[in-house]
This record gives structure tokens, sequence and C-alpha cells, in this order.
């Protein structure tokens, strides 16, 4: 009879739990974010503490402040002038100030010699006909993009009601962290070193992705970005957001940006900048992910770059722009479970 409540009990919780994580699914990005950012700047909100001792709320306000200052108004400027730029972009497409279709004759003209086996090849495309389809093709894209600007102006209130909810949170995430961590391991039904082990790797594995993939990636886009402003290129700030967020893919990344704008560069006869650009994407975009990533993570995640790759494409595909922290977080939690599990079994067998 006892066992008979109690399976019931669980079954009552485990439905709760479930009602509970459904009225709260709408905000389950400011959630999120608040408990990230509140793992980031835990080490901030204690020395404030230290500094303030016994004044919590002071404390945790001074870290909310600051996370104000140092992530969201610097992410506000560059999503602004990312909207100016690439209104200017698609305007200057619209207007035929830039033709998607004009590298693709100065490619043409520009073939060596040791290639003309390819002209007649290159003869044969009608290049004024491909211009009309790309310009049919971009236009109405752009007046599509428009129509986006509209419903993104109508979210802008549940936007902002989400970031004041992550914000709210944040402050009790904070100042009340330690009691919480306290709570989730005496109600996880684990073993007390299993669960120990297991809030250590999400703890390492929440500031190994932000370290080691987020702020690694915007390095590479703030590089990307300078190198375009300082050879003249279009649009800088927005190439170098376009490397910063393919900087989170592993393997081939921002080079997916660099690469082929010079080898246009060279094809195009700007054969200087195109060689600066292969050389400082090569031994300083290409090269900082290797010298920075080990310097931000240290210990904190290690994962091979297919599990990252694989983790963060389906994150992305399962959880939207968000997937890109839980993909490889739910991946290093995977493996913590994983060796926990191999571990606990061969300390069995040696016991045998």
């Amino acid at each position: 009879m006892r066992t008979s409540e109690d399976r019931s009990f669980l079954i009552l919780l485990a439905a709760i739990t479930l009602a509970f994580g459904w009225v709260l699914w709408p905000f389950s990005g400011a959630l999120l974010w608040a408990t990230l950012l509140a793992i980031i700047f835990a080490p901030l909100y204690r020395r404030a503490l230290e500094t303030l001792p016994g004044r919590r709320n002071l404390a945790a306000s001074f870290t909310v402040v600051a996370v104000i200052v140092m992530v969201l108004i610097p992410v506000a400027i560059v999503i602004a002038s990312l909207i100016d730029q690439g209104g200017e972009l698609y305007q200057r497409a619209q207007s035929g100030e830039i033709s998607f279709a004009h590298p693709l004759e100065q490619v043409k003209s520009a073939l060596p010699a040791w290639a003309a086996s390819l002209s007649d090849r290159l003869a044969s495309i009608d290049f004024s006909a491909l211009k009309e389809r790309l310009s049919g093709l971009v236009v109405p894209a752009g007046q599509q993009l428009a129509g986006h600007a509209i419903n993104i102006g109508q979210l802008t209130l549940e936007f902002v009601a989400s970031l004041l909810v992550m914000l709210y949170l944040l402050f009790f995430l904070l100042r009340d962290g330690d009691e919480l961590n306290a709570r989730i391991r005496d109600a996880l039904p684990l073993r007390p070193s299993h669960t120990t082990e297991i809030l250590k790797a999400f703890t390492l594995a929440v500031r190994g992705t932000i370290k080691g993939i987020v702020l690694v990636a915007l390095i590479q886009g703030a590089l990307g970005g300078l190198i375009f402003w300082l050879l003249g290129l279009t649009a800088p700030l927005l190439a170098g957001a376009l490397m910063a967020l393919l900087s989170l893919l592993p393997v081939l990344g921002s080079a997916l940006v660099w690469v082929p704008v010079a080898l246009y560069l060279l094809v195009a006869g700007s054969v200087t900048k195109g060689i600066i650009l292969l050389a400082f994407g090569t031994f300083v975009i290409g090269l900082a992910d290797n010298f920075l990533r080990p310097i931000l993570v240290g210990q904190s995640i290690q994962m091979p770059s297919y599990v990252v790759l694989l983790a963060t494409l389906g994150g992305l595909a399962a959880f939207g722009a968000n997937g890109f922290v839980i993909g490889p977080l739910v991946a290093a939690m995977f493996l913590t479970a994983w060796h926990i599990f191999i571990g606990s079994k061969a300390r069995q067998e040696v016991r045998k």
C-alpha cells in the first residue's frame, strides 16, 4: 500500500512539474539566458558580495547593471547598426548600384591564359539573362525582409517583456543561487557524488560554451569586420556578423565568408587586397580559434569538433536561435552522464 501511494505521488509530482513547465514555456528563452548569465557572472557577483558583505540585494543589482552595460547595450548597438547597414545594402542592390551578376562577368574577363579552354563554356552562359534571374530573386527576397521588419516591430513589446523577465530572473538567480543549488542537489534522486559531478559538468559546460564558442565567434567576427573595413570592402559590419555566426560551426566557420571574397578580389584585379585578406584570414582569423579556445576554455569543456558541429546544427534545428547554446550543453551533459555510468560500472567490476 505504501508503495502504491508513493508511486501515485511520483506520478502526480511528474504531472505537476510538466504542467508548470508548460506554463513557463513562453518565457523559456528568458529563463534559459537568465540561467546562463547567472552562471557566467556568478564570480562577479561573489566579488561584489565580498566588497559589500551581507548586502546581497545590492551586490545582485550591481551585477545585473554590469550585465546590461557589458552585454545588452553593446548587442543592441550592433543589432541597430546591422539593420541600418543591411537596409542600405538592400537599397543599393535594388537600385542596381550593386550587381550580383557583374562579378561573374569580371571573373570571365579576368581568366588567365591557362584557363582559355574554359572560355567556350563560359561563352555559352547568357550573363544578361543570369543577371535578370538574380535580380528577380533578390528583389522579392528584399520585399519579404521588409515585410518581416513590420512583424519585428509588432513583436517589440513581446521582446521587451521577455528581456525584463530575464533581468528580473537574473537578479534572483544571482542573489539566491547558492540556496537554489542546494535545493537542486537535495531534490535530484541521484547519489551525492553523481549529483556533484553532473552539476559541476553543467556549470563548466555553460562557461565553456559561452567562452569557447560564443566569445571566440565574436572575436573572429570582429577581426573579420575589421579587415573588411580596413580594405574598404562593402558592409564590413554585416560581413563581420556573418563570420561570427558561421564561426559557431567548427571546421570551416568564418572561412565560408572571407575565402570567396578573397578569391573574387584576386580574379577581379584587386590582387593586393585579395592577398591581404587571404593572409589575414589564414593567420589571424583562422588561427584565433586554435589559440584562443584553449586559453578561454581550459578544461571547461572537452568535446571533439565533430560533436560540437552536430550538436550545434541539431540544436539550431530543434530549438531555433537558442539552439547554438542548448545543443552543445546537451552534448556535454550526455558525455558527462555516460562518463559517470562507465566509471560506476568499472568500479563495480573491480569490486567483484
